[in-house]
């Protein structure tokens, strides 16, 4: 169901008002903070990055979610990536850096934004700093996500979904009750094609050739903050907040 982008207020339900108000002031007195955040895959960004996200007040940009929506809503700069997209051409990374600048400007990134999926590579933080420059910012803090390649292959190919409900298992960490069968509903469960060793032993080759050197890039402006991504998810989020404290 589509939302429109500027409801009446006088058809926002009175609760969703007041709530929407309290975020604003508790936010108010919040610092602005600009985030990247790094890491393989099966690091916990995507367990980490909603909770930042609610404690400073940040808009969460997912460069392959603001793709989608751009070219949904057909802009300027969502055609010319369906353009690139339905040659099959990647989209370029000043397009890339055009829509992350387009979603800056939101209200709901007022504080500042969690950067995830983006920079891959050196020409595409250059690119990025070149445009928070113009706009008179720039990022706060680098959260490199570092986890050993071995335990990222047994957290991934460990990993169990229920396909209709997202449930997750791990053969280890979490299994269910009888092996590769749902908890709930009894129904059997799924590995996702992408959580084999072979998938992932190709996507960590590219992320240490591509996005390591990124890593190095934002350290030498000293404001990369190394995590030990391998440790349970709350020890996690208490060192994020250590380091944005």
């Amino acid at each position: 169901m589509a939302t429109n982008p500027n409801p009446n207020l006088e058809d926002v339900p009175s609760m969703d008002l007041m709530n929407e108000l309290l975020r604003r002031l508790k936010c108010s007195s919040k610092p602005d903070k600009r985030l990247i955040l790094i890491g393989p895959p099966g690091s916990g960004k995507g367990t980490q990055s909603p909770i930042i996200k609610d404690e400073y007040c940040l808009c969460h940009l997912a460069t392959g979610d603001m793709l989608r929506a751009a070219v949904a809503a057909k802009t300027p700069l969502g055609i010319k990536a369906k353009e690139a997209m339905d040659k099959g051409d990647l989209v370029s990374d000043d397009l890339v850096v055009g829509i992350i600048d387009e979603a800056m400007k939101k209200p709901s990134c007022q504080k500042g934004f969690i950067l995830d999926g983006f920079p891959r590579t050196v020409v595409q933080a250059e690119k990025l700093d070149q445009m928070l420059q113009r706009q008179g910012t720039k990022i706060d803090k680098v959260l490199n996500f570092a986890i050993d390649d071995a335990v990222l292959e047994e957290r991934i190919t460990g990993r169990w979904i229920h396909p209709s409900t997202g449930r997750t298992y791990h053969s280890k960490f979490a299994p269910p009750k009888v092996p590769g069968i749902d908890d709930v509903t009894g129904e059997p469960l799924i590995q996702r094609r992408d959580d084999t060793a072979e998938v992932l032993k190709s996507r960590l080759e590219a992320f240490h050739r591509q996005t390591e050197p990124v890593i190095d890039y934002y350290a030498k402006k000293g404001i990369v903050a190394e995590l030990r991504a391998e440790k349970p998810p709350k020890e996690v989020t208490a060192d994020v907040q250590k380091v944005l404290s």
